[in-house]
């Protein structure tokens, strides 16, 4: 049996279901594609080669064993793109819950069943059809439990909003002891630059205290001065639009001082380096591409 275990973002990472570009399928139609950055990038025949993903979720397996980090990985479905397993379930205390994802998604939360069976079945929480959530708009944060949200009416209209008041209702009636504290986030179809798809899109906690946030992320200006006094402002590294859609605050942290960064963001590496961080660089370019980095691709299943 697995035992669970998940309180925040930064305690030292024991295990992980890593995602898989293996057998990612075709470049989807523009009409397939769920986020504006991967139409851009389909549109521009730019689209990611799985040979080059392989290669970079491979870079990521290696520092996740050079940590001593059990890693799961999906069961490889021929043709489906299943990079992103933070997007199919989430783990909160000793429990993992399904996320309800895009129906078209369904296959990928069967790749993970030999790791869901090996969960405690009264541990496994799988919500109401009406509640829509993905794991990259949750974030156990010690006593909080922090979720990116989009409550406005237009909400059926974007393909890009994830997660609604349903869900932020049902994860607080789960765990009634945490303070869940929902974050409106900007939604865009059409402009990458615009969208926060995820809460992990535009802010993320990090070890010694330190949060990385872009502003513009955020609908209501409140919940980002929030979020700025909740960690002092010396303390938060402010991304700019550019760092945003190039994924800067979707890194990953292997302990309270250790990050999985992408090389090229130099500005962001060169400041968790200069605060004391050991940063793990990888190349996570062309998986970039589709608006999911580091921590979309990772599912932690348990931290000490």
């Amino acid at each position: 049996m697995l035992k669970l275990n998940i309180k925040n973002e930064t305690s030292r990472l024991r295990a992980v279901i890593l995602g898989t570009a293996i057998s990612n399928g075709p470049v989807p139609s523009i009409d397939d594609c769920y986020d504006p950055k991967s139409i851009e990038h389909v549109k521009a025949g730019t689209y990611p080669k799985e040979s080059d993903m392989v290669l970079e979720m491979e870079a990521v397996a290696q520092v996740f064993k050079k940590y001593n980090v059990e890693v799961f990985r999906p069961v490889v479905i021929k043709n489906c793109n299943q990079i992103f397993s933070r997007d199919i379930a989430f783990v909160i205390d000793d429990k993992i819950i399904r996320a309800n994802i895009l129906p078209d998604r369904e296959e990928e939360v069967k790749a993970i069943q030999h790791v869901w069976n090996q969960i405690d079945p009264k541990k496994r929480i799988v919500l109401p059809e009406a509640c829509h959530i993905e794991g990259g708009d949750v974030m156990p944060w010690n006593d909080y439990i922090f979720i990116g949200t989009y409550t406005g009416i237009d909400y059926p209209d974007f393909i890009t909003a994830r997660t609604n008041k349903a869900a932020v209702l049902a994860i607080q009636e789960l765990f009634p002891n945490k303070i869940v504290k929902s974050f409106e986030l900007r939604k865009s179809n059409t402009n990458a630059k615009e969208n926060a798809l995820h809460l992990d899109c535009c802010f993320q906690p990090l070890g010694k205290g330190k949060a990385i946030i872009h502003k513009n992320g955020f609908l209501v200006e409140e919940e980002y001065n929030w979020l700025i006094n909740f960690f002092g402002k010396d303390n938060v590294f402010e991304i700019t639009k550019d760092e945003m859609y190039n994924m800067n605050s979707n890194v990953f942290s292997i302990s309270e001082d250790v990050v999985i960064s992408e090389k090229n963001f130099t500005r962001l590496n060169n400041w968790l380096r200069s605060e004391g961080f050991t940063v793990e660089e990888v190349p996570y370019a062309e998986i970039a591409k589709q608006e999911g980095l580091l921590r979309c691709s990772t599912l932690p299943l348990i931290r000490d």
